[in-house]
């Protein structure tokens, strides 16, 4: 009888050890890649990035206001969410514009690899991320019916977020794959600085189709508000 007491009792003792002290669950970084925005004619005209290791490098058919990328860049960096490269040091976990999870395959929606030489022309990036939000408008439509809306997708790498208005502009923001929906904040970037700073401003020429609408404003505010976001580390 005594035996059996002491064995329960020490059960009871690892039991209670283990309520005292749970393991600790591994926290995940959540961020924020880029944000592109769609006019009404399928064309990009605007870009913003902000934990990318490496940008997409500018092209010659980019038109003016729409980005402020750098056309230099280092190799064997990762230089796009949809590719990425096996050559050089893996990132560092915290380490402002660098990604803790670099993928070792080749791009997501191309299915190439990249070893090294300079990152994806501006446009052709552009046309895939509107490729893909066409591609999968189009799908869900055909499975659920007309009335079903696309709002967003994830992948193993990253997730896709899509806010279309109803004058056709199409706001698209990619993310780490472990953020929830980021549709409300696209939202708030059409309702917020999108209409202060591009729809009532009178240098800005909305459907030219040769300009952007990238402004000082515009660009300072849509920042200050994705930085403000409990996601972006």
């Amino acid at each position: 009888m005594m035996r059996r007491r002491d064995v329960q009792g020490a059960f009871d003792d690892r039991r209670a050890q283990r309520h005292q002290h749970p393991p600790r669950e591994q926290s995940h970084v959540m961020t924020i890649y880029s944000l592109y925005i769609f006019d009404r004619h399928c064309d990009c005209v605007y870009y913003q990035d902000w934990h990318r290791t490496r940008p997409v490098r500018p092209s010659a058919n980019d038109k003016p206001d729409v980005h402020r990328l750098q056309a230099a860049t280092a190799p064997g960096q990762r230089e796009s969410i949809f590719s990425s490269s096996s050559g050089g040091q893996p990132n560092q976990p915290g380490q402002m514009g660098q990604h803790p999870q670099q993928a070792q395959t080749g791009s997501v929606v191309a299915g190439t690899a990249r070893k090294s030489g300079p990152g994806l022309p501006f446009d052709e990036e552009a046309k895939l991320v509107y490729g893909v939000v066409l591609s999968m408008r189009n799908l869900v439509k055909k499975l659920s019916g007309k009335d079903e809306q696309f709002t967003s997708y994830k992948t193993s790498q990253y997730g896709l977020h899509l806010y279309e208005t109803l004058t056709g502009y199409k706001f698209v923001l990619l993310s780490d794959p472990s953020t929830d929906s980021l549709r409300f904040v696209l939202r708030q970037i059409h309702t917020g600085p999108f209409v202060d700073f591009v729809v009532r401003n009178p240098l800005v020429e909305m459907d030219s189709r040769e300009r952007g609408i990238d402004n000082d404003q515009f660009r300072a505010a849509v920042d200050k508000h994705i930085r403000s976001l409990t996601m972006f580390n």
